[in-house]
């Protein structure tokens, strides 16, 4: 039986090194989220050991979806949302396997949401200068301009465009057509954050440290960057054309 409002999901690829800890760090925090982990296939076991904590002191708080092959960041989150929306989960998060998001700050964009007013809340390295431990020079100046960039271009008030670690209020899933979302990278967390400005939701920074990886192998490519880069333009031109709508629910489909 359900007893927590919030849902945690963290897609998985070869995550074996971190997932039992990063599952035992969520769940041990006092306010009770429940995690979604949503498997693309890991061939190193990663999904065998969720099942086994599911199996053990971690049932109905801990739930998986396994899917076949790398299907991509953003057809995972997308999964995950419906997962939410289904069991009508009111706060649902987005957060990565490796510790690069700290466990400690969950409650901090629960609390921006729950408390502060705000319809998202991003776990921003940007707002208040810049947040990144144990990044290569290149890939810092990289990432900060990059959401430079966006938010020039896109217009959205928001420093760290490309942040993956991010609280949505149920309402803002629920609204947001999940299916029209097209980007799969970096540009799927530029795409959800600037649909949900445009569709007049608020939303909220909340400093946090990102520390790189120390387990594990780093899924970046620099095609995804690359989709961040090129695809921006595309969602302005999609805002300007009046193509970015409400969802039209049960009934108006």
């Amino acid at each position: 039986m359900q007893q927590s409002d919030s849902l945690v999901i963290i897609p998985t690829y070869n995550e074996k090194e971190n997932v039992e800890n990063i599952i035992r760090a969520v769940l041990g925090l006092e306010h009770g989220f429940h995690i979604l982990i949503i498997d693309d296939g890991s061939p190193d076991g990663t999904a065998d050991i969720v099942k086994g904590l599911m199996a053990g002191e971690f049932k109905d708080r801990l739930f998986i979806v396994e899917r076949q092959g790398k299907l991509g960041l953003g057809t995972a989150y997308i999964a995950g949302f419906k997962w939410a929306l289904e069991r009508r989960y009111e706060y649902v998060f987005e957060m990565d396997a490796d510790f690069s998001h700290a466990p400690a700050d969950l409650p901090r964009l629960y609390a921006a949401c729950a408390e502060g007013g705000a319809d998202v809340a991003v776990g921003s390295r940007y707002v208040s200068g810049v947040n990144v431990v144990n990044w290569p020079m290149g890939r810092v100046l990289m990432s900060y301009y990059a959401s430079k960039y966006v938010r020039f271009v896109t217009r959205i008030p928001v420093h760290d465009t490309t942040a993956g670690f991010v609280c949505y209020r149920r309402e803002v899933l629920d609204t947001i057509d999940l299916d029209a979302i097209r980007f799969k990278g970096y540009a799927f967390q530029i795409e959800m954050k600037f649909t949900a400005h445009r569709l007049g939701y608020k939303v909220a920074e909340v400093p946090v440290v990102f520390v790189n990886r120390c387990l594990g192998t780093s899924k970046m490519s620099g095609g995804i960057f690359g989709e961040a880069l090129f695809g921006v333009m595309r969602l302005r031109w999609a805002a300007m054309c009046g193509k970015i709508k409400p969802r039209k629910k049960d009934g108006g489909r």
